[in-house]
């Protein structure tokens, strides 16, 4: 109960340091989204994916995290193309949309509902799905849709010098050799974890804000249909086939692929061009409304 409170209370210290003068919103922002990036990524990866028992069946939760961007970029280019919504609108959704916030948001959520168990899952599809998504695909289509060209040469590079990526693939590796974390690290490790949802949700209240006047606009609204509801519809429908109906396996999947938009990718569609305005009320305002439809989600699985 106590570090729920403390969640909560990170997230509304949040909301009101970004309303303070002159306190530097922007800059509290990317340090504690390093933090969360560099170093509770990281921890979380070396305490709980060497316990992992390898098989060819992790690959089905990750692959979710790329199948609704693919979706979201199929769906929405095509609809954009022929409705003439404006290539900016379009990358925007296919960007936005297309990736869930699968770390920040989906780590406490995942926690708080089904315990650590779920966090391995939820890990492997953040770190082999979510963020090497946004460090390759979403710069992909950032370079088509957006006002500002970027290298596809470069995207290699981005994967490699992403923190967690290391620590993924050194794990996986200790988990298919049977090589457990050392234990003198556990405690360190298990210190560090504790602080991800206080420090989730603080980065989002740093970065939530509500433009009323865009609640109006149908994108926003359809954005927000096809991360809530649509994805994981869709997941369910198919994974369902792959993964026992009961397991915690899926329901981790499908909650996952139901999380709110992510931050990452609201940056990434303002960085070339691509409404930032629609980009940051997806992530901002699609979380608390997450919290209702991942209620019905959560209930409708089990």
């Amino acid at each position: 109960m106590i570090g729920v409170i403390l969640a909560i209370s990170s997230l509304f210290l949040g909301l009101f340091l970004q309303k303070a003068p002159g306190f530097p919103r922007n800059t509290a922002s990317r340090w504690v989204q390093a933090y969360l990036i560099n170093m509770v990524l990281p921890a979380l990866a070396l305490l709980y994916i060497p316990e992992i028992k390898p098989s060819w069946g992790l690959l089905i939760p990750i692959s979710a995290a790329w199948f609704t961007f693919l979706g979201s970029w199929a769906l929405f280019g095509f609809l954009g193309k022929k409705y003439n919504w404006g290539r900016n609108t379009t990358g925007c959704l296919i960007i936005v949309a297309g990736l869930a916030n699968t770390s920040f948001l989906g780590f406490p959520v995942i926690e708080g509902l089904y315990g650590k168990a779920g966090l391995p899952t939820a890990l492997l599809i953040d770190q082999g799905g979510s963020f090497l998504i946004v460090s390759s695909l979403s710069i992909l289509v950032g370079s088509l849709y957006g006002n500002h060209s970027e290298s596809l040469r470069k995207v290699p590079l981005k994967i490699l010098k992403f923190p967690p990526f290391g620590f993924l693939v050194g794990t996986l590796i200790m988990s298919f050799l049977n090589l457990n974390t050392p234990e003198l690290l556990i405690p360190l490790l298990q210190l560090i974890g504790k602080t991800m949802p206080p420090m989730a949700l603080l980065a989002i209240g740093l970065k939530f804000t509500v433009d009323r006047r865009s609640l109006a606009s149908r994108f926003f609204w359809y954005g927000l249909g096809y991360r809530l509801i649509l994805a994981p519809a869709v997941v369910w429908m198919i994974y369902r086939n792959f993964l026992p109906a009961d397991s915690l396996d899926l329901k981790v999947t499908v909650l996952e692929s139901g999380m709110a938009p992510m931050i990452t990718g609201s940056i990434v569609a303002m960085k070339f061009g691509l409404q930032p305005r629609l980009a940051t009320l997806l992530s901002g305002l699609g979380m608390p409304i997450s919290a209702i439809s991942l209620l019905i989600w959560y209930f409708l699985l089990g």
